[in-house]
């Protein structure tokens, strides 16, 4: 007798996290081995940042890399309140998660069991990469019937490579110039070889005195060059060489179209140098604006976090960025596109506000907005002052007894629900590599750096003898 299946009315949403899958072709073309793993390592400690997209939501189920530290799953729900949630990982990660949980038929047959179980079934991902869309596609071939509301249909998933590519937006902002003035790009070329190139950001850096070149899709700083006065030779020869020397020292510099552009000096009276806005298109292709933001940018140009509240921007700023942000959505929607996206800029000290990319994806910055929508509803921006940092150096020490003490060590500043201000941590995995991940919230700029800065002195004895 076949035996019925009674269904759970209610939605069960079944969340990716596949980071490195948004730039898989990137780390398999990084030439040390060492370092590709490290990449993919950094990757899987981020992870964790992903719970906290989903503060407060009932019915989830996350499958991460690695499992995570149960004192730290009891930290996050203890602040969330999450009910009927679970966080799976398949045996192996290898950095493409979805073929991963493919390719283990444990994981697989379970979650196909838990979606039968629900009337609705919703896979949302970090990033919709082919191999998460061919993940699903396995799933249906089970007949489980699932929604992807955050994903475009298959003959448009080609739009989250292109428009979240250096050379896709660029030629986007090219072709746009007279419908949308303010969508401009630093002056720049896309080239597809190292000599050319070299010779190309050689005379730009002679004549300009500073260029950034990126490969087409890096990630967290990695192939991306900023060189500014006095960084390479004044001598068009002997600049070339240098440049083409850095070049032969990564093969994905030959692999991937490159993109030169003027170095702009950003800034740092507009949204610190780098403002950003985060967008979303939901399933009917209406743009759903979410929050700007000025990003925390290192000097070689890695992004550490976001500092968040309606006061980063100047009233002019924040229409152009976000007149911009909604252009993109418009263009992307368009064309078939479905789920987050961002627009990241450089201000320059001119007042000029260039785009310098899109992450057609999730980003650095959303777990920190879906948490501050938990803890201050909608208008956050005006009632909280938030600062994130999702690689914060600590110092080298036993990561496993570390982690167990960080929550002793930062108890006098851990978010206090009643004063609504303190230090939320967003992971502990990371700590294996020296760095931990945070948002902070405070009620005004000034109390949020201060907790900032007591943070800073509490961990000064991290790993200390």
């Amino acid at each position: 007798m076949k035996k019925t299946i009674v269904k759970d009315s209610s939605v069960i949403t079944i969340y990716i996290s596949n980071m490195s899958e948004d730039v898989w072709p990137f780390i398999q073309s990084i030439s040390n081995p060492y370092v590709r793993q490290t990449e993919i390592i950094e990757n899987t400690g981020l992870a964790e940042h992903d719970l906290f997209s989903f503060t407060g939501m009932e019915n989830i189920v996350m499958v991460l890399p690695k499992p995570v530290k149960e004192k730290y799953i009891k930290y996050f729900l203890g602040l969330s309140g999450n009910k009927n949630f679970k966080i799976l990982t398949p045996k192996l990660h290898t950095g493409e998660i979805s073929k991963d949980i493919v390719s283990d038929s444990q994981l697989l047959d379970e979650l196909v069991s838990i979606s039968r179980r629900y009337t609705r079934v919703e896979f949302i991902s970090y990033t919709n990469s082919s191999q998460f869309l061919h993940l699903v596609s396995t799933i249906r071939e089970r007949g489980v019937v699932i929604h992807t509301p955050e994903s475009p249909v298959e003959a448009d998933s080609w739009t989250v490579d292109f428009f979240g590519s250096k050379s896709g937006i660029r030629q986007l902002s090219q072709q746009s110039g007279i419908q949308e003035p303010d969508f401009k790009m630093p002056p720049g070329l896309i080239s597809i070889d190292i000599e050319n190139t070299a010779k190309m950001a050689a005379k730009m850096y002679v004549k300009e005195n500073g260029i950034v070149i990126k490969t087409n899709k890096g990630h967290a700083g990695a192939g991306l060059l900023i060189f500014r006065e006095n960084d390479l030779p004044k001598s068009y020869n002997e600049c070339v060489g240098t440049i083409l020397n850095t070049f032969r020292k990564e093969t994905y510099w030959n692999k991937f179209p490159i993109i030169v552009e003027k170095y702009i000096d950003p800034a740092v009276t507009i949204g610190g140098g780098y403002p950003n806005a985060e967008f979303k298109i939901n399933k009917n292709g209406r743009v759903e604006f979410l929050y700007y933001c000025a990003m925390r940018i290192s000097a070689s140009g890695i992004f550490k976090g976001v500092e968040i509240n309606n006061t980063v921007l100047s009233d002019q700023d924040t229409a152009q960025i976000m007149d911009t942000g909604f252009f993109l959505g418009e263009q992307l929607a368009s064309r078939g596109y479905r789920g987050y996206y961002e627009i990241d800029f450089v201000a320059s000290k001119n007042g000029d506000i260039f785009v310098t990319e899109s992450n057609v994806r999730r980003t650095g910055g959303t777990h920190a907005y879906h948490l501050a929508r938990y803890l201050f509803g909608k208008d956050f921006m005006y009632d909280t002052y938030i600062l994130t940092n999702n690689l914060y150096p600590i110092k080298k020490s036993g990561p496993a007894e570390e982690a167990n003490k960080l929550f002793e060590i930062l108890s006098p500043i851990l978010y206090d629900p009643v004063k609504k201000e303190g230090i939320v941590i967003t992971g502990t995995r990371l700590m294996e590599q020296n760095y931990l991940g945070y948002v902070i919230f405070g009620n005004t700029r000034s109390r949020a750096e201060k907790i900032e800065a007591a943070m800073d002195n509490l961990l000064a004895g991290l790993g200390s003898q």
